[in-house]
């Protein structure tokens, strides 16, 4: 019971954080955006632990991944700047 609501934290921050770059409250680029589906993904993925699917932690696995690279890219860019 805890790790489902573990990882449907994760599903809802994934989510509003989509409906905020939809509804144009947050930058793609920015590190808010990265760090909250970086988050999102490793509650998901913290649900996983329970209830083990392979297509779910591969995909959240990259998901997590490429947040992070995000996050690097826009530290990157804050010291640039």
């Amino acid at each position: 019971m805890l790790f489902d609501v573990i990882g449907m934290l994760g599903v809802i921050m994934i989510l509003v954080t989509y409906a905020m770059v939809q509804l144009d409250l947050i930058d793609v680029k920015s590190i808010i955006y990265s760090s909250l589906n970086a988050l999102g993904a490793g509650l998901i993925l913290v649900s996983l632990v329970i209830d083990f699917n392979l297509s779910a932690f591969m995909i959240e696995s990259c998901w997590m991944l490429i947040s992070l690279v995000g996050i690097f890219s826009a530290f990157k860019r804050r010291r640039e700047a």
